[in-house]
């Protein structure tokens, strides 16, 4: 089967709802308890940890790197250091149980263990089969790492191939159009699907005086207008870079097929809008403002 035939669109409808699972562990309380058994109690080294901890124990450069616009002083006052509290070992295991509480409380017994979630399992580990390592260091560094036995944390893996997969080819359009990380963010939050600046100041260690002065940046590239807001030409940037995105990451959805990858969206479409009611996310995570 070729890439030509699936809709881009489709595979990125699926790979949002796959990652809408994934990223619940990261507000969950359960991951900050887990991790905070192992001496880890700072959110930003939490973060940090449980994402990086497939690399190995990496310094501060290759997080920068992989994780991309997150601010290089922040990632520095927490990488490597956090490696002498805990050993990514004992992340990944923490990460796991965080994880499976997680999913449990959000979506509830009766879902993880159901014939849906091992279809969806299923379905997510046929397409990440059509997964390549070249240039996408988050993903090969997951794709390391054991299959899980039970359904939904087999799924979880799944998506979260699926997810750094696609994440690893959005680094490469970022910079083929000219975004750093902090570009990056200001352009998102100016499509409204972005976290707001709060989020940001928050997770990735920037400032408001940074913020304004990456967008004075794209104001003279005239992809932002003084209200902030996207032109035109800053319209088509964004859109651009989530087609060569696309592109980049067409072959899982390829491999699953136009069947598989409609019937992968529905079910992960299900279980994300059960958690997103439970709570999952922060009321104010997203938006402009």
């Amino acid at each position: 089967m070729t890439t030509a035939a699936i809709d881009a669109r489709a595979g990125r409808r699926c790979h949002n709802a796959l990652n809408s699972l994934h990223s619940t562990h990261y507000f969950s309380p359960d991951l900050g308890r887990e991790l905070g058994r192992l001496g880890v109690t700072d959110p930003r080294a939490v973060n940090f940890a449980v994402r990086a901890a497939a690399l190995g124990p990496v310094g501060a450069g290759a997080v920068t790197a992989t994780f991309y616009n997150y601010k290089h002083d922040l990632v520095a006052r927490h990488v490597p250091a956090v490696w002498e509290t805990a050993a990514p070992e004992q992340v990944l295991a923490a990460r796991a149980r965080a994880v499976d509480a997680t999913l449990r409380r959000l979506l509830g017994e009766q879902t993880l263990t159901s014939a849906e979630m091992s279809e969806a399992a299923g379905l997510a580990l046929r397409a990440a089969e059509g997964c390549s390592r070249g240039a996408r260091p988050l993903y090969s560094a997951h794709a390391d790492l054991p299959v899980p036995d039970a359904p939904h944390m087999a799924f979880w893996h799944a998506a979260t191939l699926l997810r750094e997969h696609r994440g690893d080819g959005h680094l490469t359009a970022l910079t083929a159009a000219g975004l750093d990380g902090l570009q990056a963010l200001v352009t998102h939050t100016a499509t409204g699907k972005g976290m707001t600046p709060k989020w940001i100041f928050t997770t990735r260690g920037w400032n408001r005086e940074e913020w304004d002065a990456a967008s004075c940046r794209l104001r003279d590239r005239g992809l932002i207008d003084d209200a902030g807001e996207l032109t035109e030409r800053g319209v088509a940037l964004r859109d651009g870079i989530e087609r060569e995105t696309d592109r980049l990451d067409a072959a899982p959805y390829a491999h699953l097929g136009p069947d598989g990858v409609a019937r992968l969206t529905e079910l992960a479409t299900a279980f994300a809008r059960t958690a997103l009611g439970a709570g999952a996310f922060p009321a104010d995570l997203l938006g402009k403002r």
